[in-house]
């Protein structure tokens, strides 16, 4: 860990730390925004934070940030009951009608509201690559809007050659193209030279078994283990995938990937909505990772993942906005136990050692989201990001919490207007009065 001075002295009400809340607790920083030591240090505090309580920054696996230019769009059916397929055709026509401007602004504007949430570190699964034809001129312009928004992101760049298994793109995803594997390393080292250290990084994306063959998605997951960079994908969002993949393939996506990648901590699989507990075990058993997006998977009527089998590998769960229809962390949250809740009539179903649910969840959004991106962050830890939220103890939502209950009123009865402010790399933005 650097020896550079100590810059920042933190001290709030009640600190998330090891666990549990405490008070009386300090966090010192360093000039880089990384956590130097933390606990009763007995140094003169730089800032006090009176009636409020200190959690690590959420982190966000799994973005799509365009997508929120469809909040309030496709949520009519005229025709009768939509699917994923149809709400598909219309996110098309959305990137088909950006430029540059409008790009840009819709990703910041998405950016913002998750710094808002509590969200300072995002994943980025980005594939809407060209203004014009195979100029990924869009790729520079999303790492431009997450620098206003001052939010940590690892850009998960996405190959994206064929428009379905064997089948070449369709004219609403020209934006898309990835060429070959060639032009995609070239964009990858181009970027690489122009990223801010301090908050960006790169990721490497196969978008999913329907956009690039299994022998292009073993040689990314290799390479991005040679260069140490972490690897995402889509896999089982969609019974149609998995039908697809069997017919061409003679097994589903999740046990195909097992076989090819060698998977291990540095590799996330996204959904995994309609995958078997055989194929979970295979993908997770190695160390592999599932991330989950609840409200974006309920929003597009994609079903219900087997949590239950997941849950046996609970630091490797962890958690996207997705399409962000809605962002708020504390909502992917609950709903991720919700959703299992509705499911199997029982209540506990993501609990920690203890039989505690919230601070099961609360690692799904912080400390694992950190460790699918390649992260030093998601805990209030020496050596870690000073990335941080601040949350109102005064606010009606948490009336009757003790530091005991609090963690749990705060993600089964909180909502976003708790957050006052977010630190990223130890600078402070102020959300909420």
């Amino acid at each position: 860990m650097s020896e550079a001075p100590i810059a920042q002295v933190l001290e709030a009400d009640l600190t998330f730390l090891y666990g549990r809340f405490e008070a009386g607790v300090q966090v010192a920083l360093d000039e880089e925004g990384r956590i130097r030591a933390t606990g009763k240090l007995g140094l003169a505090p730089t800032r006090t934070f009176p009636a409020q309580a200190l959690l690590p920054g959420f982190v966000n696996a799994h973005s799509h940030a365009f997508q929120r230019g469809l909040r309030g769009l496709g949520e009519s059916f005229p025709a009768g009951a939509g699917s994923f397929w149809t709400w598909r055709e219309a996110m098309y026509d959305l990137a088909g009608s950006l430029d540059g401007d409008a790009f840009e602004t819709l990703c910041g504007r998405a950016f913002e509201e998750m710094r808002s949430a509590g969200i300072t570190s995002v994943g980025e699964f980005h594939y809407l690559h060209h203004e014009s034809e195979l100029d990924f001129a869009f790729d520079e312009r999303i790492l431009a809007a997450a620098a206003k928004a001052e939010i940590r992101i690892v850009l998960l760049l996405a190959y994206y050659r064929t428009g379905g298994i064997g089948r070449p793109l369709a004219p609403g995803q020209r934006r898309f193209e990835t060429p070959d594997l060639e032009s995609y390393w070239r964009q990858v080292d181009r970027l690489s030279a122009r990223l801010d250290p301090a908050r960006q990084s790169l990721g490497i994306v196969a978008h999913s078994i329907r956009a690039a063959s299994p022998e292009e998605i073993a040689s990314l997951h290799g390479e991005a283990r040679r260069r140490g960079l972490p690897f995402h994908l889509h896999a089982e969002e969609q019974q149609q995938e998995i039908a697809d993949c069997q017919a061409a393939y003679g097994r589903g996506p999740l046990a195909l990937l097992s076989e090819r990648l060698n998977p291990g901590p540095f590799s996330t699989a996204v959904h995994a909505t309609h995958s078997t507990s055989e194929d979970l075990a295979r993908w997770l058993g190695p160390g592999a990772r599932i991330c989950l997006c609840p409200l974006t998977e309920a929003n597009l009527g994609d079903g219900i993942a087997d949590l239950p089998t997941m849950a046996r590998w609970p630091d490797q769960l962890c958690l996207g906005t997705d399409s962000n229809a809605r962002i708020s962390m504390l909502e992917e949250m609950r709903w991720l136990e919700y959703g299992q809740r509705l499911s199997g009539e029982r209540r506990g179903v993501l609990t920690d050692g203890d039989g505690e649910v919230a601070p099961f969840l609360l690692r799904a959004a912080t400390a694992n989201g950190a460790a699918s991106l390649g992260l030093a962050a998601g805990e209030i830890a020496p050596g870690r990001w000073g990335d941080l939220v601040l949350v109102d103890l005064e606010h009606p939502s948490l009336a009757g919490a003790t530091p005991r209950t609090l963690l749990a009123a705060l993600v089964f009865g909180g909502g976003d207007e708790v957050i006052v402010e977010t630190a990223v790399g130890g600078r402070f933005r102020r959300h909420r009065d």
